[in-house]
């Protein structure tokens, strides 16, 4: 067998999608496992929807997702004089035809057709021995498909598969300016490309019997095949872009790791046991075409929040400031500084965080002046017999010349013991307001650390003052 050699050939013409982001892991991880090429090639043969800022968003959603590639990107539209070529070489051979029928005329006999026997299968083969000249006027170009025969293969993930010739019918090739279509543009470029596995999603299944039509009219051998089920969402219908989150770009910006999104993804209709949480070493050393399943995948967020959470919990604070840097600055509205008290804040909320947004909204607190205190939790621990404690605190933190969260503690269980044995808790969720403006936050001791002497000293002045204008105005 030759070099294996597998390709992802995406079409510039939007984000990159989550089922084509599956894909291509599919191909990577298969490459990769076997040593084998992955190439990267652009079909941007469709010149009206093709555009370079899609082209783009392609290769910059597949660098993010960190799937490398050996070539490319070579686009398909370089390889125009080629496709004509081909083109020439089928009509020469008599494999293919010159066909003069308009699209009206197609459409009207298909409706007569219909009419009279209800049968249609195929194009009619009304120009198929005609013989037609290059001056026979505008017309595409059709492939003459063998009668009798079948266009059959064996799908590594879906077994026997394919069509009869008759079923199939001489379709185009070229259309009316000489350019090719699809499934011609695709062959050629395998073959010159010498893919050896074409590992691609179920919706290219019903191309396949015409393609490898093909693929015999240049006396080729086709590749082998390996077509993946879609991805379907929660409710089993097929993701949608107008219903579900499709683009690879919506979970990035929504702060998602990629290497929860490969994690989640490559388990999306893969299996390797009872397994859910594999590094990328382990998805290179498991991953076969064998345990892809014939059924659709389900798209199951919560289980991606599980991973991102496991991840978020994994990876260096050098990675994690990377990752959540930018979601601070949209929280702050300016661009954040990273500082030790920060780190240390961003470690005590790995355990508390889905995404990196998530955790960079958690610690607004942090970033920017309080707006105000949650209601529902000034109206609950935010009330005049919490006073008293509050002020006696802000006195024993005021008099700290070391903060950390030993001295921190002291303090705390000072202030308890003078004001009669009260509860830890009874004095920590005023102060947890007080300096987070919710009732919602990492350990006290290690909030108030983080926050600094100066800033823990303000907040709660401020809610001491809250405090007594609620008081003032229901006396």
């Amino acid at each position: 067998m030759s070099t294996i050699r597998t390709r992802f050939a995406p079409s510039p013409t939007g984000f990159l999608h989550l089922g084509s982001a599956r894909t291509a892991l599919y191909n990577w991880a298969y490459a990769r496992g076997l040593g084998a090429t992955f190439v990267l090639r652009v079909e941007d043969t469709d010149r009206e929807r093709s555009t370079a800022e899609s082209e783009r968003g392609l290769l910059e959603g597949l660098e993010w997702l960190g799937l490398d590639w050996d070539e490319g990107p070579i686009r398909q539209s370089d390889q125009a004089a080629r496709h004509r070529e081909v083109i020439e070489q089928l009509l020469a051979s008599g494999a293919a035809y010159r066909c003069v029928c308009t699209p009206d005329e197609l459409e009207s006999r298909k409706a007569a057709a219909m009419e009279s026997d209800g049968n249609w299968a195929s194009y009619d083969g009304r120009c198929r021995d005609a013989g037609h000249g290059p001056d026979c006027g505008p017309h595409t170009v059709r492939l003459r498909l063998p009668e009798g025969t079948h266009l059959g293969w064996r799908d590594l993930i879906f077994g026997p598969s394919g069509q009869d010739a008759n079923e199939v019918g001489d379709r185009n090739i070229a259309r009316t300016d000489g350019t090719p279509l699809y499934n011609l543009a695709v062959v050629v470029d395998d073959l010159d490309m010498q893919i050896t596995h074409v590992i691609r999603g179920a919706d290219h299944h019903s191309n396949t019997p015409f393609q490898i039509a093909i693929y015999r009219a240049l006396g080729a051998e086709p590749p082998e095949f390996a077509h993946v089920p879609l991805i379907v969402n929660a409710e089993g219908k097929k993701l949608s872009k107008r219903r579900d989150p499709v683009s690879i770009e919506h979970y990035r910006d929504e702060g998602y790791l990629p290497q929860a999104l490969r994690n989640w993804l490559v388990r999306i209709g893969w299996s390797h046991g009872d397994d859910e949480v594999f590094s990328d070493q382990q998805i290179i050393q498991f991953f076969n075409l064998a345990a892809v399943g014939r059924s659709s995948g389900q798209a199951d967020i919560a289980k991606l929040d599980w991973l991102n959470q496991h991840y978020l919990k994994e990876i260096s604070a050098d990675e994690l400031w990377g990752h959540v840097s930018p979601h601070l600055d949209v929280v702050a509205g300016h661009p954040v500084e990273r500082s030790p008290a920060l780190d240390k804040l961003l470690d005590l909320l790995r355990e508390r965080s889905k995404t990196t947004v998530d955790m960079a909204r958690q610690a607004s607190w942090f970033l920017c002046d309080l707006p105000g205190f949650d209601e529902k939790a000034a109206k609950k621990h935010l009330r005049p017999v919490a006073r008293e404690p509050l002020a006696a605190l802000h006195e024993q933190l005021g008099g700290l010349t070391t903060w950390d969260e030993a001295f921190l503690e002291e303090a705390f269980n000072r202030v308890c013991a003078e004001q009669g044995d009260l509860k830890l808790g009874k004095l920590a969720q005023p102060v947890r307001v007080a300096v987070t403006g919710s009732s919602a936050s990492p350990g006290i001791f290690e909030t108030v650390a983080v926050l600094g002497q100066e800033r823990t000293l303000a907040r709660i002045t401020d809610a001491l003052a809250y405090i007594a204008e609620r008081e003032a105005s229901t006396s």
